[in-house]
C-alpha cells in the first residue's frame, strides 16, 4: 500500500504547478520543465484522488451489503460495485507505483551503440552486419537518425566492429535492454552441407553522455597519434591523422581512425569515451544500490547470451524473459521490434515494483 502522506503530495504538487503556470509570473527557462512535469502528474491526478477516497468508498458499500434492511437488489448493486472498486483500485495502485518508480536520468539521452562481431568467424560478422542494419531499420521507422562513428570490415563483406550514435526522442530507454551476446542459428552460404552453424555478436548500449553529465580532465588523458591503418605507436607527427586517448584513472582506451582529421577523430574519440566512462560510474552506483537485488534483465553485462535468432525455425528468442517470437523476418526488418522492448520493459517494471514491496 503506498502511503497516504505520498499521494496528498502528488495532488498538492499539481496543484501548486497548476496556480504556478496559469500565473504567467514562472521563469522562461523554467516555463518549459514546469510545464512538463505537471503534464507529468495530469495523467495521474485523477487515480491519485481516486485512491485516497478508496477507503472511504469501500465502507460505504460494505455499510450497505451488511444492513439488514437493505434491499436485496440494492445489495447485489452494491456487491457489484465493490468487486468493480478492489479491481480497479488495484490497477490504479500499480499505475501510481510505476510513476514513482526513481527514473533512470538517461532514459531520455541519445545512445551510442557499439557492435562487435564474436565466435564464429566471417560468418559472425555477416551477423553483426544484419544486427547493424535491423538497428537502423528501428531508427528509420522511428525518425531517429544514425551518425557512424567508426566501421571497420571484414572480408566476407560483414563487420567486424560497428560505432554509431543514435539521435531522437527517448533513444537509450528503447534501446538499453539490446545490451548483450546475440546467437544467431544458420545455414551459411559458404556450407555445403547443410549444417546449421552457431555464431554471436556483442552488442553494448551506452546513453551519450555531455560534458554536464561527466567532467573529463585533460591531466587525466594520454593521446597518441599515428598513421591510419598502421598498428600505431606514439608519435607527435602531425600530418598522422589516427588518434588513441586513454584514461588513466581508468585504463580505459579508444582508437579513432575513421576521420582524415585528426581533430576530427580526436572529438570522435572523446564522444566513445565520455560515454563508456559515464556508464561505468553508473553501473558502480547501480551496484551499489542493488547489492541484494537479482535482476533477470537490464543487468548490462555484455558477456550474457541474451537473445538467439534461429533462421531455421523463423524464430527469435530472448532468454532473459524466454519470450519466443516466431517472426524472425519481421524482427530483423523492424517490424516486431518493438513487441520485444514492451515485453523486456514490463518485465523491468514488474521487478521494480516487486523490489519496492
Amino acid at each position: 500500500m503506498i502511503p497516504q502522506k505520498t499521494i496528498e503530495e502528488l495532488i498538492k504538487k499539481h496543484s501548486i504547478l497548476e496556480k504556478d503556470l496559469s500565473s504567467g509570473k514562472i521563469d522562461k527557462k523554467l516555463f518549459a520543465e514546469k510545464s512538463k512535469e505537471y503534464a507529468d502528474l495530469n495523467e495521474i491526478v485523477d487515480n491519485a484522488k481516486k485512491y485516497l477516497s478508496f477507503e472511504k468508498d469501500k465502507s460505504g458499500l460494505e455499510k450497505i451489503i451488511g444492513e439488514k434492511n437493505t434491499d436485496e437488489e440494492l445489495k447485489k448493486m452494491a456487491d457489484i460495485e465493490l468487486n468493480e472498486l478492489k479491481s480497479d483500485y488495484e490497477k490504479i495502485e500499480k499505475t501510481l507505483k510505476l510513476f514513482l518508480l526513481p527514473k533512470d536520468e538517461a532514459d531520455k539521452k541519445n545512445a551510442i551503440i557499439e557492435i562487435r562481431a564474436g565466435t564464429g568467424g566471417l560468418e559472425a560478422s555477416l551477423f553483426a552486419s544484419d544486427l547493424f542494419k535491423m538497428y537502423e531499420k528501428v531508427s528509420h521507422k522511428k525518425k531517429w537518425n544514425v551518425e557512424l562513428i567508426s566501421i571497420s570490415r571484414s572480408d566476407a563483406g560483414g563487420l567486424k566492429e560497428v560505432i554509431a550514435s543514435i539521435k531522437g526522442s527517448n533513444i537509450y530507454s528503447t534501446l538499453k535492454y539490446e545490451s548483450g551476446v546475440h546467437r544467431v542459428q544458420r545455414v551459411p552460404d559458404t556450407e555445403t552441407q547443410g549444417r546449421v552453424h552457431t555464431s554471436a555478436a556483442t552488442v553494448a548500449v551506452l546513453p551519450e553522455a555531455e560534458e554536464v553529465d561527466l567532467k573529463i580532465n585533460e591531466s587525466d588523458l594520454r593521446i597518441d597519434v599515428f598513421r591510419a591503418g598502421g598498428p600505431g605507436g606514439q608519435s607527435v607527427n602531425t600530418t598522422d591523422s589516427a588518434v588513441r586517448i586513454t584514461h588513466i584513472p581508468t585504463g580505459l582506451s579508444v582508437s579513432q581512425q575513421d576521420e582524415k582529421s585528426q581533430h576530427k577523430n580526436k572529438a570522435k574519440g572523446l564522444k566513445i569515451l565520455r560515454a563508456r566512462l559515464y556508464e561505468l560510474e553508473r553501473s558502480r552506483i547501480d551496484q551499489e544500490r542493488s547489492k541484494d537485488r537479482k535482476s533477470k534483465i537490464g543487468t548490462g553485462d555484455r558477456s550474457e547470451r541474451i537473445r538467439t535468432y534461429n533462421f531455421p525455425q523463423g524464430r527469435v528468442t530472448d532468454h532473459r524473459i524466454n519470450l519466443t517470437l516466431h517472426k524472425l523476418e519481421e524482427f530483423l526488418e523492424g517490424e516486431a521490434f518493438d513487441e520485444m522492448i514492451e515485453s523486456l520493459t514490463l518485465q523491468a517494471q514488474e521487478e521494480s515494483l516487486s523490489n519496492l514491496n
